[in-house]
């Protein structure tokens, strides 16, 4: 195997290494010429260079014979990753046939291991995953949407990656067959364009006047008045965003207050102690995280935990009552806003295409396209003393086993 010379070396391999493994020509000669990328958003075939081609039943050690027959001489040659760039599932080439597949390794049980097709050739998997990165950008063919943000931006965004992927299923004569975890990628990848950059709200993100009325309707989005606010709440473009824009009142994994004023989380502690906060050692207000009397709770997530906006910078949070920690949620109301918005459209869009069948495949592009809008959402640097670096969305996206994705 060698790699050229480049700020991201390319992986190529000479004919001897690929005997015996690859006996597609069209493969052979993609992998000693244009190679694969040594990395990208996506995509990760960085263990080539150390381990280079090896199958499937080499790499599970599988001396038993439990792997299934079609999995054994697949070659094991990257990895999909993670939105925090980690390898999750393995990448498979079949040496026979040219065909990509995915498949997540399980050495105790090899007789569970299922594959997935992802790409036709070696050739399209390249061609898909650099389209894929140049939306992420708004770089390349994608370059024009730099400038341009909204729900029309965003469909026509979706409409070009989707064209993109159909033509290249067309040349491999695969027809709609396209894998999932590329309809995936362009149903939901341009949905962070709805969002502009801020130069209205005095927020972190701008969103189309009538966003959440037209996913939830107009009678499911609560809009508050100033006598609604506490004191503590001065920040000013949260105050404008809660009386104007407003949110939804019941969510996925959310739900707003409505019966009475806002209350700080101090009040509201105060109120809730003997249920919540009952314990034999510590006084209640020494759990409470400090500034308590400045944070106003706006509603509650999942697992006793309370939404928190910071009545001074508008940052928002997640408190848990339980384990007494306040961790960052969303940076302010206007991509809280936008990740409800997310998580409904998502689940419109699995009713239409089933995206949840790839599951693993669909949480972790939910986070990415957060990440576009909001990056603190799923960053799980410590930005609070007792903050362990665990994040509401991008768990809640992972939990398949609670199906909220799910539509």
């Amino acid at each position: 195997m060698s790699t050229t010379d480049a700020v991201v070396a390319t992986i190529t391999f000479t004919e001897t290494d690929l005997d015996p493994y690859v006996t597609h020509v069209p493969t052979r000669r993609w992998l000693t010429g244009p190679g694969l990328p040594g990395a990208a958003d996506l995509l990760t075939f960085e263990a080539l260079r150390g381990d280079g081609l090896r199958t499937v039943g080499d790499s599970t050690g599988d001396v038993e014979g439990r792997l299934a027959a079609e999995l054994r001489d697949q070659l094991v040659i990257g990895g999909l990753l993670t939105p925090g760039g980690m390898e999750g599932e393995s990448i498979l080439l079949d040496g026979a046939t040219g065909e990509v597949s995915t498949t997540y390794f399980f050495h105790d049980r090899p007789d569970l291991m299922e594959s997935r097709p992802l790409a036709p050739s070696l050739r399209l998997l390249v061609r898909f995953a650099t389209a894929t990165d140049e939306l992420a950008g708004l770089r390349g063919q994608f370059a024009s949407y730099a400038s341009r943000r909204g729900a029309q931006a965003a469909t026509e965004a979706s409409q070009q990656l989707l064209a993109v992927f159909e033509e290249g299923m067309r040349e491999a004569g695969a027809g709609d067959e396209m894998p999932l975890f590329w309809r995936i990628a362009a149903v939901i990848r341009p949905l962070a364009l709805v969002a502009g950059r801020s130069t209205r709200s005095g927020l972190a993100a701008d969103l189309p006047a009538r966003l959440l009325e037209d996913e939830f309707g107009a009678g499911a989005v609560v809009r508050f008045e100033d006598v609604d606010f506490p004191a503590a709440l001065v920040h000013e473009p949260t105050r404008r965003f809660l009386r104007e824009v407003g949110l939804p009142e019941d969510g996925v994994w959310f739900g707003v207050d409505t019966d009475v004023p806002l209350p700080t989380l101090a009040q509201y502690c105060a109120d809730e102690r003997e249920s919540v906060f009952r314990t034999a050692d510590l006084p209640t207000r020494d759990r409470l995280p400090e500034g308590a009397h400045r944070l106003i709770r706006l509603g509650h997530l999942l697992e006793d935990t309370s939404l928190v906006i910071d009545g001074t910078t508008g940052a928002v949070f997640a408190w848990s009552e339980a384990e007494t920690v306040l961790r960052p949620l969303n940076t302010d109301v206007s991509t809280l806003a936008f990740t409800l918005w997310l998580i409904h459209r998502e689940k419109s869009l699995d009713a239409e295409h089933d995206l949840t069948d790839a599951y693993e495949q669909l949480a972790a592009t939910m986070a990415r396209t957060l990440a576009a809008v909001d990056p603190l959402a799923v960053d799980p640097t410590p930005r609070t003393p007792d903050d362990d670096g665990w994040r509401y969305w991008p768990e809640m996206f992972e939990d398949e086993a609670g199906g909220g994705l799910c539509a």
